[in-house]
């Protein structure tokens, strides 16, 4: 615009009745037109701008006495970054919140279209529309009929509440009508919290039959909900729900259901899990946890959960610099079924107090820690020969320090005194009171050796050897938290490899092992860790199966390679003398633009002492494949390569577009027990993308 035309329009804007207006408004064109003192004519690239509202035209006419603008399109206006209307005529008043828009159409959030015949705005909350389609779905030349549309005689978009309301509405699928609905309401594309349904879904299974499950959303407020989920199947009946809740310090979140099935007729089954964390004053957290079944096959039945056991708890812990404080209750239930027949056996309720504390010796250097716990644990069977229940009361101290020889060496010393107090009831085979005092020794002898080339690859190679002694003062006293053990690269050079407090490890002993790490900028990281224990005598108190027992443990091979975000494999072995396997385990992953793979497989030799009769040997494969820019594929599948068949499998097909979302799946559980049958289950659901947040949005055009 003429600088002279431009200054002029803001001078008149600024002394003439408009003067409301222009303290808001700008006006911009190319070619301004004063009539009567009471018309303005505006033309060429005529653009208004008021508040967040952006409104451009080819030309307008503004009418002071009425108070009103006649626009001329192509007429496109803007508010915000969600809401954009295209129309060829308006009539609007000159604050742009009244009026009414011919030919028009309205995009939400560039990701809902509605077409009208004519728009009303009405107080620049509500915008009406009338003869109205609505599709997310993209017109082209080459597909002029969407994929679906809603069609309705009349829409009223409440911008203040972000909802659309929708009157005679028609669903349309290919142009076919599908149903119709006198009223209909649905959220639009920007409102992530809406009451209302949510996706449904259809299913079908060997156990339950065919099923709709039809979730309804309830915002509770700001910081609440609740999400309902009638399931209607042939063979049963269920109600889910799932309530959540944040607080100023915390937030609550609980999710069950209720069921009466054809599986155990006459029986209501039912299910709660919850979890919640609050900050409390003085550094403190409270955590909980509710993990209840009515029954050993509910979860799995109903696809809930696979877990086989749950547990419910509830702490109160501090974590600081050098100080950690946990107080806490913890409850157990088992469901496999092998557990089932003697669950009153398992100390199901525990209960522990713990306070550590870490401290920086001036005198003698180094690093300290001293710990104080209590622990307890009741079995529900009185019967003297299985029913044992325990109270300990624990200490400990210990401390370390390091030296840097000038060689190069790192040399470290240190020592550690543990005592327990036990107080032992319903168990014949040990006194009531029982005690024992546990010194132990230790000293490590580390060379770090770290060579650096051209582009910033380093290599580290670190020959170790660590010497430990322990001995115990005292009575022996029965295992209950350190019967399983793992002999891995975390803890090959570690004071004890027993997990609790009921066993530490005896004698003396001698650990020798390798490290060895590469870091290339362009290539990766590659990892690999080597080690074995030598004893001075066999102290039996390590299964086979940990690849400890012995006077000489297993050899320990790991290793692992990374390369950045792409690429990753580890790989962990316990190998006996014999060059046989103990343990083996192998982690892959593989992420491209395409493809998410990860694999795993696992190998456990059998051991009477841990339980396991037989050995274990497993391989998980979970795997999502794009097949195309619209088609997704998935896969989760379990093998027992021991039993020679699989325990599991899922197949997965996705399909989504810029306006539908279409999930199908297949599922088989082949493995069966006294109180689970093997099943096979299909999963459909369908969502339309553009009414309320369905992630993020998936944009086409008529080209692509």
């Amino acid at each position: 615009m003429h600088p002279l035309k431009l200054f002029f329009l803001l001078v008149y804007c600024t002394f003439s009745p408009w003067t409301a207006v222009a303290q808001t408004a700008t006006l911009l064109a190319d070619h301004v037109e004063i009539k009567a003192d009471t018309v303005i004519i505006a033309s060429g690239h005529v653009e208004i701008l008021f508040e967040d509202t952006r409104l451009t035209a080819a030309s307008l006419e503004y009418d002071r006495a009425a108070n009103s603008l006649i626009i001329n399109g192509p007429i496109t206006l803007k508010e915000g970054d969600e809401i954009v209307i295209l129309a060829d005529q308006a009539e609007l008043t000159a604050d742009l919140r009244n009026g009414v828009l011919y030919s028009a159409s309205l995009v939400l959030d560039q990701q809902l279209q509605l077409a009208a015949a004519e728009i009303s705005r009405v107080n620049g909350r509500y915008t009406q529309l009338y003869k109205t389609v609505a599709s997310s779905c993209v017109v082209c030349a080459n597909r002029p009929v969407p994929l679906w549309q809603i069609r309705a005689r009349r829409i009223v978009h409440d911008q203040a509440e972000r909802q659309l309301y929708f009157h005679n509405a028609q669903l349309r699928v290919a142009g076919v009508p599908i149903f119709y609905l006198p009223r209909l309401r649905l959220p639009d594309p920007t409102l992530t919290r809406a009451r209302g349904f949510l996706i449904p879904d259809l299913s079908t299974s060997s156990t339950l039959g065919f099923g709709l499950r039809v979730p309804y959303f309830i915002p509770i407020g700001d910081h609440a909900d609740l999400t309902l989920s009638p399931f209607f199947a042939s063979k049963s009946t269920t109600l889910g729900a799932r309530y959540r809740q944040a607080f100023r310090r915390g937030n609550i979140e609980f999710n069950g259901a209720l069921s009466h099935d054809d599986i155990l007729p006459g029986t209501s089954r039912y299910y709660l899990f919850g979890q919640g964390d609050f900050q409390l004053p003085r550094d403190f957290r409270l955590d909980f946890n509710i993990e209840y079944a009515s029954d050993e096959a509910y979860l799995l039945d109903y696809g809930f959960s696979d877990k086989d056991r749950l547990n419910s708890s509830i702490s109160v812990s501090r974590t600081r610099k050098n100080e950690y404080i946990r107080a806490g209750l913890l409850n157990f239930t088992t469901l496999r079924g092998s557990e089932l027949a003697v669950d009153d056996q398992l100390p199901n309720l525990q209960a522990e107090l713990l306070f550590e504390r870490r401290f920086f010796p001036a005198t003698i250097g180094g690093q300290g820690s001293w710990k104080f716990d209590l622990q307890a644990h009741n079995r529900a069977s009185s019967d003297p020969s299985v029913g044992r229940d325990v109270l300990r009361l624990g200490g400990k101290i210990d401390w370390s320090r390091d030296w840097v020889l000038n060689n190069g060496l790192v040399a470290r010393v240190g020592g550690r005194v543990s005592s327990n107090a036990y107080w032992i009831s319903q168990d014949d085979t040990y006194a009531s009171r029982l005690a024992h005092v546990t010194p132990a020794l230790e000293a490590e002898l580390r060379w770090p050796l770290i060579r650096s080339s051209h582009g910033g690859k380093s290599e580290l190679l670190e020959p170790v050897v660590h010497l430990a002694w322990t001995d115990q003062v005292g009575a022996g006293v029965p295992n209950d938290d350190s019967t399983l053990v793992e002999f891995d690269e975390g803890n090959l050079f570690s004071l004890s490899r027993f997990p609790g407090s009921d066993r530490y490890e005896q004698g003396m002993r001698t650990t020798v092992g390798l490290r060895y790490t590469r870091f290339d900028p362009n290539g990766g990281t590659l990892g690999l860790t080597a080690g074995k224990v030598f004893r001075q005598n066999d102290t039996d108190q390590f299964s086979s199966a940990s690849g400890l027992d012995g006077s000489k443990s297993d050899w320990l091979i790991a290793g692992q390679y990374r390369m950045e975000n792409q690429f990753a494999i580890g790989a962990r072995a316990l190998i006996k003398g014999d060059l046989t396997l103990t343990k083996a385990e192998t982690r892959l992953s593989w992420n491209t633009s395409k493809l998410d793979l990860a694999s795993n497989y696992t190998w456990i030799e059998s051991d009477p002492d841990e339980n396991r009769p037989e050995s274990i040997s497993q391989l998980t494969l979970d795997a999502t494949y794009d097949l195309s820019r619209h088609w997704e594929s998935s896969l989760d599948w379990r093998y027992d390569l021991e039993a020679g068949k699989a325990t599991s499998a899922k197949l997965g097909l996705a399909y989504r577009n810029e306006c539908l979302i279409v999930n199908f799946s297949v599922s088989r559980r082949f493995t069966s027990s006294t109180s689970v049958d093997p099943t096979t289950d299909y999963g459909l659901s369908i969502a339309l993308n553009g009414f309320g947040s369905n992630g993020r949005a998936y944009r086409r055009s008529c080209s692509g």
